[in-house]
């Protein structure tokens, strides 16, 4: 299934139905009076977080999406019916964005997360509505109202626990492949991950989501490369892992590529908890990877752990998941714990009271 991850499609509740001018006629009953009826109201739209998808491909080749305008009133005191709603089902992590992308209208984090975009109109009046003491036979009715319509914006941000960062070719691909059942395209060129990929990682007794992005260059906040648009989904992830090509003659530089970039995207990305990995050590010496390792801390501060692993022969990198799931396991909150339940048997009396 191909991935997107923003579509634009256009919206429209419905209208609401026409109010009816009747009157009764019935042998024998010279006045019978009004007795149209209301229409009904028109549908509304919904958007709704489901689980079992992860891409918005069906909103790829249909962008209209339109609810029942309500049905119109009848004779014999009938209100019209009202009209069926629209609902779209999108993954879990979907934000819905007004046409011009500046205001957030739903950000839809969990399954079953459910929320009204479009309100349906409402329906006019049967000549029944205006029936008085005064005005015994209206001939009046009010057409329905028209429903709402516009263009938006459907934007997926992936929901993962930790996330891949750092140059084209860092081996961030391979270090997905090796730590879970995913298998995203690795090759020898740069840009060889085009889009995400998730995967579901287990270390010890635990289980995490990894997400894995297409490689950062110089100026990708300009457009450089393939953009920084895809930084949108590691922005709910708890860590990042930022792997550098330990391969590289500097890669302290690498490393400050990468941050830069992030900087420059925003949305709270650079004050992540970072794991910085030196990958690819299966073909450096041990003196190369000493000073590599050293240039690599001296860049990253204090504030970053900086390790040596390797994606392709699995050294190192049980160290680097359970670093991993350290972190994540500071930002989930502590499972409540349930309180034994009280026993509140009615007393009786025995013989021995």
């Amino acid at each position: 299934m191909k991935f997107l991850d923003e579509a634009k499609i256009f919206l429209k509740s419905g209208d609401g139905g026409n109010g009816c001018v009747a009157f009764r006629r019935e042998k024998f009953i010279e006045f019978g009076g009004p007795n149209g009826g209301d229409g009904g109201r028109g549908g509304d739209v919904w958007v709704e977080a489901v689980d079992g998808l992860n891409t918005l491909i069906d909103y790829r080749y249909q962008q209209h999406f339109k609810a029942e305008r309500g049905h119109h009133g009848m004779g014999s005191d009938r209100f019209g019916a009202s009209g069926a709603d629209t609902v779209l089902r999108v993954p879990v992590g979907t934000q819905v964005l007004d046409e011009e992308k500046e205001e957030v209208l739903a950000d839809l984090t969990e399954v079953g997360q459910r929320l009204r975009l479009l309100k349906g109109g409402d329906g006019g009046h049967g000549n029944a509505h205006f029936k008085t003491s005064t005005n015994r036979a209206p001939r009046r009715f009010d057409p329905g109202w028209p429903g709402e319509e516009r263009w938006v914006w459907l934007r997926l941000k992936l929901i993962a626990d930790a996330g891949l960062v750092g140059l084209p070719n860092a081996g961030k691909s391979t270090f997905l492949a090796a730590t879970s059942a995913a298998r995203p395209k690795i090759a020898d060129y740069p840009f060889t991950t085009l889009h995400p990929n998730l995967g579901v990682v287990r270390s010890d007794d635990h289980e995490f989501v990894l997400a894995d992005i297409p490689g950062l260059i110089e100026g990708a906040h300009e457009g450089a490369g393939l953009g920084d648009r895809f930084l949108g989904h590691v922005e709910r992830c708890n860590v990042l892992l930022h792997l550098v090509d330990g391969t590289q003659d500097d890669v302290a530089e690498a490393y400050r590529v990468v941050r830069g970039e992030l900087e420059a995207y925003g949305g709270g990305l650079a004050g992540k908890p970072e794991i910085v990995g030196l990958n690819k050590t299966d073909a450096l010496d041990k003196d190369t990877i000493a000073a590599r390792l050293k240039a690599l801390k001296a860049a990253a501060g204090r504030k970053a752990k900086v390790v040596a692993l390797s994606g392709a022969t699995g050294g190192g990198v049980q160290e680097v998941l359970r670093l991993l799931w350290a972190r994540i396991a500071e930002s989930r909150p502590a499972p409540v714990e349930e309180e034994a339940p009280v026993d509140i048997t009615p007393w009786a009396p025995t013989d021995s009271d």
